[in-house]
């Protein structure tokens, strides 16, 4: 296949990128490993911020950025905030002429609702399933402009030559053919890596750093891998759905968090905010709870809402309370949920130019959950929505000046056959390892060595485990059958994860302090000469990885004059 843009993605910042181009009038062809109605973005609950002044006037961009770079803990890079921020009302607006059923005031105005840490109420809503609202929005667009959208295809390379991009190759996870795609300019949406823990908000097969490995076998870097958020609130079963979410709306509507002894363990931690405190911090008191012996037998907290009227939970709650009853059959109007931390969100990614979300490779952007520069060492709840439209929109225009600006398109038979040799040697593979198996080891190392808190010999550790598991592919046996290629996907699941673990591990290790996300109990304070982004990069010749430290741009002074005043999170929805 032919195409002056591929987009690899089909999630929220995927659509909008490929809706951009459409709308630009350039070729675009989107492709995916699942369906498209049922992308990740769908997932998001809270809500989407902009600063539209609707329910608080004196909101503006600069006071979105200030707060923005606060809960970073000021490694957040500035430009890529002040992109987002004042792009923010566009990206809005793009969605309004989509579609977007937002709720609303009586008079019409957007309804804003306040999250933590921000200062004024700019989070927009569409109850409590804004993200799958929006997914829906961007879909029927996408139809709209008829934007070829492929399914069931599983890319494995990008295709480079002399670090310029010429498409991308892969196979089609249904019969297993090979599928190759020219294109000019490739945007890589494919998600983040917080599938590679034990306990996760993704679902199976998504967010297992495919964009990681797909970037760095292209040429490109990682940034800050190991600054990744852990939801305080993930139940524990079933074992398929261990993870799943319970929408902070649970705590920020009144909802209770208990120990196994019955005490409110959040006056132990942030007795003024208790449950409304920030996301990083309810997390690591979670995670205290649970390791200091004053957890449930099953290894959890108890989040109770029960005492709150049965019309709120109703009203406010219900995908909560559709959640539990599907999932465990238990009725939280009556019953505390059992909940623990869970990996949530990759708060670092590709590393990217912040005007364009360019990469090292010509002709290579990454945008959404797959990219880094906006959210830091944590992010603030609602951005990662506006993110994927202010970026698909910018990474779209840029793509489509960078296609109409060739002259021409160098290919490399080389790094075709390569792909398809990868491919090949995988089928053929007939050993003992089951992929399934290696991808529990590598998920296990990490949940035990790089979870919620870090040390040095529990990251070395994990490093020594990753090395003994990667030892073992070469042992994989892959089986396709009459249901599709699912068995050679994961193979390449496996492969994506090993590459996002020992990127993790080592950035881990290398920032010795604890600042937002990352907790470190060998080095619980916050060092300022780590206010730094870590670049993780491999050499493709020797596979020898190294990490670099790299300056963040200075605040400018008109934000940072507003990061002054401590933002109060009383009652206010949580991150």
């Amino acid at each position: 296949m032919s195409t002056s843009v591929l987009v690899i993605g089909t999630g929220g910042s995927g659509l909008r990128a490929s809706i951009e181009l459409a709308e630009r009038g350039v070729d675009v062809l989107a492709v995916g490993k699942r369906p498209k109605n049922d992308a990740h973005t769908s997932l998001a609950a809270g809500g989407i911020n902009a600063a539209l002044g609707t329910m608080d006037e004196e909101d503006s961009w600069q006071q979105h950025a200030a707060d923005t770079i606060k809960e970073s803990y000021l490694l957040a890079n500035p430009h890529t905030v002040e992109i987002v921020t004042k792009g923010a009302r566009r990206g809005i607006e793009d969605l309004e002429r989509y579609g977007m059923p937002f709720a609303r005031e009586d008079d019409g105005r957007i309804s804003m609702r306040f999250f933590g840490a921000h200062k004024y109420r700019r989070t927009a809503f569409a109850g409590d399933y804004t993200g799958l609202e929006i997914q829906r929005t961007l879909v029927n667009r996408a139809a709209q402009l008829d934007i070829p959208i492929l399914d069931s295809v599983y890319i494995t390379r990008i295709l480079v030559k002399d670090n310029v991009v010429f498409g991308a190759y892969g196979f089609d996870l249904n019969d297993g053919s090979r599928v190759l795609i020219h294109a000019d300019a490739v945007i890589l949406a494919a998600g983040g890596h917080n599938r590679i823990w034990r306990r996760t908000s993704s679902r199976r097969d998504e967010n297992t750093g495919d964009s990681f490995r797909l970037a760095v076998l292209a040429g490109g870097r990682i940034r800050d891998p190991e600054l990744v958020q852990f939801h305080p609130s993930g139940i524990i079963e079933p074992e398929n759905a261990a993870g799943t979410l319970i929408s902070e709306a649970a705590r920020g509507e009144g909802g209770h968090l208990y120990n196994s002894l019955g005490e409110r363990f959040m006056e132990r931690y942030d007795p003024e905010r208790m449950e409304l405190s920030t996301r990083d911090r309810v997390a690591l008191a979670a995670y205290t709870e649970i390791k200091e012996g004053r957890g449930t037998e099953k290894g959890a907290v108890l989040l109770d809402i029960s005492h709150l009227p049965r019309e709120t939970i109703m009203t406010k709650l219900p995908r909560v309370y559709q959640t539990m009853l599907e999932l465990q059959m238990l009725d939280v109007t009556t019953t505390p949920m059992e909940i623990a931390p869970t990996a949530h969100y990759s708060m670092g990614g590709v590393w990217v130019r912040p005007e364009d979300h360019s990469t090292d490779v010509d002709g290579l952007y990454a945008i959404g959950e797959a990219s880094s520069g906006l959210h830091g060492a944590n992010r603030l709840g609602g951005n990662s929505l506006i993110e994927l439209l202010v970026f698909g929109r910018i990474v779209g225009e840029a793509a489509a000046q960078y296609s109409s600006g060739l002259l021409s398109q160098e290919r490399s038979p080389e790094a075709i056959e390569e792909a398809r040799a990868e491919i090949a040697e995988l089928l053929a593979a007939d050993g003992e390892e089951n992929v399934r198996a290696l991808q529990r080891a590598i998920r296990n190392t990490m949940t035990e060595h790089a979870g919620v808190v870090r040390d040095e010999a529990g990251l070395l550790a994990g490093l020594a485990e990753l090395d003994a598991i990667e030892a073992r592919f070469a042992g994989l046996g892959i089986h396709p059958d009459v249901a599709g290629f699912q068995d050679l996907a994961h193979a390449f699941d496996l492969k994506a994860a090993a590459i996002a673990a020992r990127a993790t591990l080592q950035a881990a290790l290398e920032r010795r302090e604890t600042r937002g996300a990352h907790n470190r109990s060998d080095y619980p304070d916050l060092d300022p000469s780590l206010q730094v982004n870590l670049v993780w990069s491999r050499d493709p010749a020797t596979g020898v990885a190294t990490v670099k430290r790299e300056e963040i741009p200075p605040v400018p002074d008109e934000i940072a004059a507003l990061m002054r005043d401590e933002v109060s999170v009383a009652g206010k929805l949580l991150e």
